[in-house]
């Protein structure tokens, strides 16, 4: 069975706890990678090539791999040097993801796909816009990410809602497409998929204890300030 056949109508896990935290350690994504798998998922995105080779001996599914960095002179950081890729693809990555917008980056596009098919991968570009996309087929992209459509300067907002029509839009380029970010809600998922997507992929809302406790934690916090300014009026 191809990776995209096993990636149709699932759910990736994007297994990637908050930086430098205390989940932040391969064995424990590993245990976050299987819990996902054992939970439905069908493949998983990992961040690190050291966190992939720790989850590749760990479980058989699809991984997605992608290599985080912050650059002083790009707004690029996902996966932005063909150093990366190697490193990825010789980690046991199945699918090499890499930031696909118009920005200034350190390295084309069109060379990060050629290094990462050479490696026997295939690429998937995390598009913010569909002239992003478009691009990216050009460059021989295999999958079609929405995952940066909110994160860029173009394409900002302020709802906090998954963006549909891009995920539709996407589906008009007959790729493979990944509906990705802020996929919160397991009905949001469902809409990415009647909105044509072929796979979602769903982060945060699994994977960040610290980010979902924290919800928590401000909605009490503000619950107790509510009350203490009605008792002081």
């Amino acid at each position: 069975m191809t990776i995209l056949k096993q990636l149709q109508n699932g759910l990736v896990v994007s297994c990637q706890p908050v930086d430098d935290g205390p989940m932040d350690r391969p064995d424990i994504i590993l245990a976050m990678a299987q819990a996902a798998i054992a939970g439905g998922a069908v493949g998983v995105r990992i961040e690190g090539a050291d966190n992939v080779a720790a989850v590749r001996a760990g479980i058989t599914q699809p991984i997605i791999g992608i290599v985080k960095r912050d650059l002083n002179d790009s707004p690029v950081r996902i996966t932005p040097w063909v150093q990366d890729v190697v490193d990825l693809a010789q980690a046991g990555a199945d699918v090499i993801a890499y930031d696909a917008t118009e920005r200034v980056r350190p390295t084309a596009c069109a060379e990060l796909v050629q290094e990462i098919s050479a490696r026997g991968c295939l690429g998937m570009a995390d598009c913010a816009t569909i002239a992003d996309a478009r691009a990216a087929v050009a460059d021989g992209a295999q999958i079609l990410g929405s995952t940066l459509s909110g994160y860029t300067v173009e394409t900002a907002g302020d709802n906090g809602a998954p963006d549909l029509k891009f995920v539709s839009e996407l589906r008009a380029l007959e790729r493979f497409v990944m509906a990705e970010g802020r996929y919160d809600t397991p009905q949001w998922a469902r809409m990415a998929l009647d909105a044509g997507a072929d796979c979602v992929t769903v982060g945060t809302v699994l994977t960040r204890l610290e980010v979902n406790t924290n919800k928590f934690h401000e909605a009490l916090q503000k619950r107790d300030q509510d009350n203490g300014d009605m008792q002081i009026g």
